[in-house]
């Protein structure tokens, strides 16, 4: 059950003029630990008592805490491309945001990790499955015709 399923619940006690406590004991019984705690309880009855009788969450102003300006994530993009060694802090002061957006977009919008020092995609694309599909089979067949040979000839690479 969600927190604004627990409001509901508490402003349907409170309508019936419960008390806290009561509301508290009701809800242990029913939801157990996933009851709301019993300063969240008071607390919106406290709210109800105030005349604010909406369960929903109030309307929050200010800078959001997701980065998802394109431009932002692109010149991201483009920075660690360029210098995969590149440093969270260097990219920040470029982009004029903080550390931690960079590292957030660089993680959770690209999908980076750091690698060695440098910033590697996280999931190989399409082009590079393929390509790793195509490697291997052709590693195969030369295994099959020549199982001795084989490891004297073979060059492995990083994909990055």
């Amino acid at each position: 059950m969600d927190e604004r399923e627990f409001r509901v619940l508490v402003k349907h006690y409170f309508m019936k003029d419960k008390s806290p406590e009561k509301t508290k004991e009701k809800l242990d019984k029913y939801y157990g630990k996933s009851a709301a705690s019993i300063i969240t309880v008071y607390k919106w009855f406290q709210t109800f008592q105030s005349g604010h009788m909406s369960t929903s969450d109030a309307e929050h102003f200010g800078r959001s805490f997701e980065v998802n300006a394109l431009e932002i994530i692109d010149k991201i993009n483009a920075m660690v491309m360029d210098n995969r060694r590149m440093k969270v802090r260097e990219i920040a002061s470029a982009v004029s945001i903080s550390s931690e957006r960079v590292y957030n977009v660089l993680h959770q919008q690209l999908g980076m990790k750091k690698l060695s020092a440098r910033w590697v995609p996280r999931l190989l694309t399409v082009d590079q499955k393929r390509n790793r599909v195509r490697c291997s089979k052709d590693s195969l067949q030369l295994f099959q015709r020549n199982p001795q040979d084989f490891r004297r000839h073979s060059v492995t690479v990083d994909e990055t």
